[in-house]
């Protein structure tokens, strides 16, 4: 039986959603994993449903259920939680860019059963030399194995909590936001929770692998500013 749900919102980039789906398949843990396909390409849904039994990932293609152009972060975190809640397991984020160890996904689980009212525990990222990455940079220094936390953690592998699937309705994110990194993070707090980032359950990230123009801010700063304030792209 399925310890925890974990999901991966995919928009091509199938190769390292491969990666990912592959990583969470070889898990120390029993798990559910849902791929949520948000209208990729027809080349990318024929590789998603080729592999998806030699894998072993649940899939679900949102063309089929919204006519809402990617991206679809709402619908993906409300449908999952209420698949997480009718299981009565917590919910794990991975995304598409990310690659786990055998151990992480425990870990993760056992962090959370071990301390007092937990919201969010997110793995620290770090890239193919093991050195902590983007998005958890300001961390780069820590040395202890975990940390308690007020800042924004990101989805890139965060494990949510019963509880907190409990106590707050994802029916009530903002329309108007692309990602929810930020207020769920925030939101968790609110509602009493505590916030943790393992620095001693570290995952491989690439950076926006999942979402590639998002690069060109390191490539090209002002065509990603123009992309992301004047086409309204990644509102968080």
């Amino acid at each position: 039986m399925a310890e925890v749900l974990v999901i991966t919102p995919v928009k091509n980039s199938i190769e390292t959603t491969l990666d990912t789906a592959k990583a969470i398949a070889a898990s120390d843990v029993p798990v559910r994993h849902l791929i949520f396909n948000d209208f990729s390409t027809e080349e990318t849904k024929a590789q998603l449903e080729e592999h998806k039994d030699k894998i072993g990932y649940g899939l679900v293609h949102l063309e089929e259920i919204t006519d809402t152009p990617s991206p679809n972060y709402k619908l993906v975190l409300q449908m999952a939680q209420k698949a997480a809640l009718e299981k009565n397991i917590p919910l794990l984020v991975v995304e598409s860019d990310v690659v786990v160890k055998p151990n992480t996904i425990s870990q993760l689980l056992s962090h959370q059963k071990s301390h007092g009212k937990p919201g969010l525990t997110g793995s620290v990222t770090v890239d193919e030399k093991g050195q902590v990455n983007f998005p958890y940079l300001k961390f780069k220094r820590v040395k202890k194995a975990e940390i308690e936390t007020q800042r924004s953690l990101s989805f890139c592998c965060t494990l949510f909590s019963l509880e907190f699937l409990k106590a707050y309705d994802f029916a009530g994110l903002d329309d108007a936001k692309d990602w929810y990194d930020t207020f769920i993070s925030k939101k968790s707090l609110d509602l009493g929770f505590k916030n943790y980032v393992l620095m001693d359950a570290p995952v491989w990230h690439r950076p926006h692998a999942s979402r590639p123009w998002k690069q060109l801010k390191y490539s090209n700063p002002l065509k990603y500013y123009f992309l992301k304030f004047w086409k309204g792209l990644d509102k968080i």
